[in-house]
Order: structure tokens, then sequence, then C-alpha cells
């Protein structure tokens, strides 16, 4: 028998495919898959990584733990070991308990998963963090996104009318937000979480990505509220390679979540990244501290340029409004640096940029490239 020719066994492979698709949902056949922009060579300031590497030492440190880890077995231990050492490292208070997630992705799409009942809503402002919409669509609840103001300040008769209305099985609250960088005000978040609460049906969900650089947290207060949830990860700490995030809340509500998480979920050599880092508290606690002081003579400089506005940040970035994003975007990139392009992404970010907070070389370099391509 002949074998067909390259050619058309390309072509039965071709059709072969596009007859599987059906297989597949039609909205994630819609779907565009999440885009990460190739940074090689470039100043890398559009994903909100902590710069700093670790010295040789602490590599040399770090190396050894891992080499002793013994992979060949599940990673029943490490997990516990590194609940017990968070619990302890964010002052876990008494009648909460902790749930780990491969990033704060995952504990995303366990919410959306263990919340998943007939009609179930999930809400938040926007602009936001793109995930809490893509994963409620892919577990099939409903999303209400409530626009913020122009200032990127939550509108507060729009928030709780959607509150009473949609009677939300999950209510995301980005703490700072994501990409604005600012603090929701603290009496209108007090009113959602209390309607959210005296509904008694659904969660409201802090998510503190940006915790090491903010001034306020939900940590401790969620102790008297049964339906918060704090959920935090390690990337913004400075592990944005190890992917770990984590949940915090009442314990019946976190056992009844963790129900729906993968079994072994967090690799033993993540988790012994994750206890190496926080033995280490010290070193990652002064990096935060130089980023906030580079944040802050960043929105000095940014503030000086007349046909910039740079909005308020409590987070490891600031988002910036130019006269034409798109140019200015490309031209940095020409220079050498990347940053985030953010117009397009909703109406409220026209001509806006996500510069991240970098080392202070980096930051002169952005600058400088954003002062050549205004």
């Amino acid at each position: 028998m002949m074998k067909p020719a390259a050619s058309s066994m390309a072509s039965v492979v071709a059709t072969d495919a596009t007859q599987a698709i059906p297989a597949i949902r039609s909205d994630v056949r819609a779907m565009h898959g999440y885009a990460i922009q190739p940074a090689a060579g470039l100043v890398k300031l559009d994903a909100m990584e902590n710069p700093f590497r670790l010295n040789q030492a602490l590599q040399s440190e770090l190396g050894a733990r891992l080499g002793a880890v013994p992979v060949n077995r599940y990673p029943a231990t490490s997990h516990a070991d590194v609940l017990s050492a968070l619990a302890d490292h964010v002052g876990l208070p008494a009648g909460c308990s902790l749930l780990l997630g491969n990033g704060s992705d995952e504990i995303i799409a366990m919410l959306s998963t263990a919340c998943r009942t007939p009609g179930a809503t999930v809400l938040t402002p926007v602009p936001s963090f793109v995930m809490y919409e893509t994963l409620a669509q892919l577990q099939g609840l409903a999303f209400v996104g409530v626009p913020l103001t122009a200032h990127f300040d939550l509108d507060q008769e729009a928030m709780l009318g959607a509150v009473e209305q949609h009677r939300p099985a999950l209510t995301y609250l980005a703490y700072p937000n994501n990409p604005s960088a600012n603090l929701f005000a603290e009496e209108v978040i007090d009113r959602i979480v209390a309607l959210v609460g005296a509904q008694g049906d659904g969660l409201v969900v802090f998510d503190e990505a940006y915790q090491p650089f903010s001034s306020r947290t939900w940590m401790q207060r969620m102790a008297q509220r049964p339906h918060v949830l704090v959920m935090r990860t390690m990337s913004k700490f400075g592990l944005a390679g190890v992917r770990l995030g984590y949940l915090a809340g009442a314990s019946a509500v976190i056992a009844e979540i963790d129900k729906v998480r993968l079994p072994y979920n967090i690799s033993a050599l993540n988790a012994e990244a994750v206890l190496f880092a926080l033995a280490h508290v010290d070193e990652f606690t002064r990096q935060a501290a130089v980023l906030r002081d580079e944040r802050a003579r960043l929105q000095t400089l940014l503030k000086a340029l007349p046909s910039v506005r740079a909005f308020p940040s409590e987070a490891n970035m600031v988002l910036v409004r130019v006269p034409d994003s798109k140019s200015a975007f490309e031209g940095m990139k020409s220079r050498g640096v990347l940053v985030k392009h953010m117009s397009g992404v909703h109406r409220l970010l026209s001509n806006c940029l996500r510069i991240t907070v970098g080392t202070p070389e980096e930051n002169d370099l952005m600058m400088a490239a954003l002062k050549a391509s205004l």
C-alpha cells in the first residue's frame, strides 16, 4: 500500500483537525488566548514583576534547598509546611484558614467552580483584572462589570445597585486595583461588603495581589465577616516565577472551596522556594521598600511632564495617560523599553500606558524613552 505524499498527509491532518473543532466549546473557540509580549533584549516593565534577582549567596542557598527536595514523592508534607509558614507570615486571624493555588488564577478558577450554581453571577468594577471575567465565563457563570468613574473610583450608586439587582455569588474587589493601581474609597467598600453580607448568599473577595506596596489590607478585618475572603499572591512579593497564590477566610468557607482544589496542585519545588523566601523575608521586604521609594520618585517625574497624567498608585505600577498611547508605546519599545499598552482594553483606559516600577536604573531608562516618544 502506497503512503500518501507529504502534502496529502498534511491535508488529511488539517481536515481531521477541522472536523474535531466542533468538540471544542463554541465560546472557547471565540476566545483569544492570554497574550504575553515578547521581551527579549528589552527593559521589561510590562508585567508588574519584582525586578530584583537574588544575590549570589541566596541563589546558592536556594539551589541547595531545591536540590535536596524529594521530587520522587508527591508534595503532601511541603504543602502543609507552606500553609503553616504563610499563616505565621500574614498573621492569620483565629478561626481562619488558608488555601493554596498555582498562582491567583487557579484560586479564581476554584472559586468559580465552587460557586457555580444555576443563575450565579460574578460582579466586579471594571476595568480590573481580566481573569475574573474569563474564568467566570469558562465555568458558565454570568459576569457583570460595573464601570468605574473617570478617575477610577468606585461608582457607589452603580455598585450597590448591581449588588442589589444581581445578588452576586462572587464580588471581586482588586485592592489596589489593576490596572489603575489605586485603592478604592473605604466607605464605599464598607457599604458593598455590608450589602452582600445582608443578602446572605454571596462572597466578597479582596484581591490583594499588590499588598507589599499597599497601605491597607483586609486580612485582619475579614475575621469578623465570614463572607469576606482575602486573596494574595507571592508573585509581587518577588516570586513571579514560582507561581503560588493563597486564599484566606473563615475556616468553614475555605474547607468547602478546598474540595474543588486539584490534588497536589503545588509542586514540591515551588513549595520549597516559598519556604526559602519566607525564611529570608527581610530581603524581600527591603526590595519592596526600594520599589515604593521608586514609585514615589516616578510619580514626581511623571507629573512634571506637561502632556502626561499619572494616576495615584498603591501598587508596583503607575497608570499614565498620554496624548497618543500607540505612538508612545511603539516609540518606547523602539528605544528598548517595554510597557503595557492599555488603550482598547476598556473605554476608561483610552490613551493609557501601564508602567511597572523597576530598578532605579530601569526607571531612568523608561523616563528617557517616554520623553523621547511623546
